[in-house]
């Protein structure tokens, strides 16, 4: 079971780190990002609810679980558009990379308003992240990125922090397959009803276009989903989350073969310090973990 749970793991990172493989041939179709969106959301919440049914679990919900839902897929619909609208001012890669500081942003989200003691290991760990996140500032020895760019990636990532921050410290009793399913549903909501309102039109210009938005669906966020809840089930979370820093190391890889961003020296820095921060912030939560005070683990 621990193979299982380990091939899991790295399943997940791995299909979440595809994101920049589908998103960006998607958004060079013309379709406006609402529209992608709605679908991709619409579509895996099929999916999972389809496995939640096969599984037999219960999708009864409390109206104060309703709105718990609403705010998380609020937040993550919200954390997707800034992610994907920061490609258009930094490369995949360096935009994932940015993405994945999130773990660290929950630790000062829950020192500074949940009270939660600041420990050396999490300042250490801060620290190391913000100079990844100023190595991939650097090019050609001086101080360049796109400024609109980074501030969009980090808004994302700090969304994406309070999202997950909100599943644990909420009164919702759900499995993380459940909390997906109506996270994504009313994300898609969210993208409907925001579409809507700006005139957005839903219609895909082929039968191919919506073969591509479904794979990209269940690629990266069936699968991803799915595989996360059972490598939780079988490793625990703080394994998952380590092998959860291939995720941005995917996404560079990708966007080097694929899109032609250069792998520079800083880029290379700037991941290692990145992931080595990050690393450091998640085994210090898995040790308190390990003492009692537990922190539920979700990803989408």
């Amino acid at each position: 079971m621990k193979l299982k749970g380990y091939l899991l793991a790295v399943t997940t990172a791995v299909t979440f780190g595809l994101i920049p493989l589908f998103m960006i041939p998607l958004k060079l179709t013309g379709l406006a990002l609402d529209t992608i969106l709605f679908y991709r959301f619409l579509i895996a919440s099929v999916f999972i609810l389809g496995y939640l049914l096969y599984t037999r679990e219960s999708l009864k919900t409390s109206k104060k679980e309703c709105l718990i839902f609403a705010l998380l897929g609020l937040l993550y619909a919200s954390s997707s558009e800034f992610l994907f609208t920061g490609y258009d001012y930094l490369s995949a890669g360096i935009a994932s990379t940015i993405l994945f500081t999130y773990p660290v942003i929950v630790a000062l989200v829950l020192a500074l308003f949940f009270k939660e003691k600041v420990s050396k290991t999490v300042g250490i760990s801060l620290l190391i992240t913000l100079s990844g996140v100023f190595a991939l500032s650097v090019k050609d020895s001086t101080f360049d990125i796109n400024f609109i760019g980074l501030f969009i990636c980090l808004l994302s990532a700090f969304l994406y922090a309070i999202y997950i921050v909100v599943v644990n410290k909420s009164s919702a009793k759900a499995s993380g397959a459940k909390v997906s399913f109506y996270s994504l549903l009313l994300s898609s909501v969210f993208y409907l009803i925001k579409g809507l309102a700006t005139r957005e039109s839903f219609e895909l210009q082929s039968g191919e276009i919506f073969f591509d938005i479904t794979i990209f669906s269940l690629v990266t966020t069936v699968l991803s989903v799915l595989s996360l809840v059972y490598a939780i089930k079988y490793i625990g979370s703080t394994p998952t989350s380590i092998i959860g820093a291939l995720e941005p190391v995917v996404a560079v890889f990708i966007s080097v073969v694929f899109f032609q961003e250069q792998l520079t020296f800083p880029l290379i820095i700037g991941i290692m310090l990145i992931l080595a921060g990050v690393t450091i912030n998640v085994i210090s939560e898995g040790m308190k973990v390990s003492k009692g005070k537990k922190l539920k683990n979700t990803h989408l």
